[in-house]
């Protein structure tokens, strides 16, 4: 098995995230920017969200990592969107797209393809979102070219580079699906790994890992989508490596 997604590597990813505090600049759906920065905090992250188009670039620039989500696209976020890019970008930044519905929206979908040719470290998508972008219904990141890294999430979550690295991921639980923004704070998580290390295939594995295996352990302590929550917040907080050991269920897939 390959350092990128052994229990070991990714617990020691977890801890250089906690050492480090990273910020990570946030733009997201509206429904999901309290969690978003509950889960950063939790994580051992500092999250900032401003979408103010006068001072987004100072923030950005200045954050470790940027996200960008299209769940609210409205006007003020159309406008602040590419100047957080470029800023983040001539910082060295590493910046993660999230097309959130553009499945749902011809017009979101057009504005995400607009959005690939700024410099992306990883993207995260679903089945559905990777087809609007023009994927084919492939997970391969070589018929994007967009991206160094592609993350295709699902009930098995599948992470590919352009190098031919590829890694399925089988952690998580179906309760996260039954709250809003579970996904959508999932990205920040990935921005404050890629923030971390140089190596951005292993920093999406790592974080889509920690955020699903904690997501398992507050599945099992809930009643309900109501106590999820607070118990997510709480297993961030506590990981421990044996948490991950234990749990994790992650294999390379064969390079093609």
């Amino acid at each position: 098995m390959e350092p990128a997604i052994d229990a070991d590597v990714i617990f020691d990813a977890l801890e250089r995230v906690r050492r480090t505090v990273p910020r990570v600049h946030v733009i997201t759906n509206t429904v999901a920017q309290t969690l978003t920065a509950n889960v950063l905090l939790a994580l051992g992250a500092v999250p900032s969200m401003t979408i103010a188009p006068a001072e987004v670039a100072a923030f950005a620039e200045s954050a470790d990592a940027l996200l960008i989500n299209l769940g609210t696209l409205d006007e003020d976020r159309r406008q602040a969107i590419p100047r957080a890019v470029h800023a983040a970008s001539a910082a060295g930044r590493p910046c993660v797209l999230d097309p959130v519905f553009i499945d749902r929206s011809p017009r979101r979908a057009a504005y995400a393809r607009k959005l690939l040719h700024e410099s992306w470290s990883a993207i995260r998508v679903n089945a559905a979102e990777l087809d609007a972008l023009g994927g084919t219904g492939s997970t391969q990141a070589a018929n994007i070219g967009f991206s160094p890294v592609l993350a295709v999430t699902g009930s098995v979550d599948r992470v590919q580079d352009s190098t031919g690295r590829a890694a399925s991921l089988a952690n998580g639980h179906p309760l996260m699906g039954r709250t809003t923004a579970t996904g959508c704070a999932g990205g920040a998580v990935l921005a404050a790994f890629l923030s971390c290390s140089d190596d951005p295939f292993a920093s999406v594995c790592a974080g889509l890992s920690v955020f699903n295996v904690a997501g398992e352990i507050a599945a099992a302590r809930a009643r309900g989508p109501g106590s999820l929550v607070p118990e997510l917040l709480d297993a961030l907080y506590r990981l421990q490596r044996t948490d991950i050991q234990d749990r994790l269920a992650a294999t390379l897939d064969p390079t093609e």
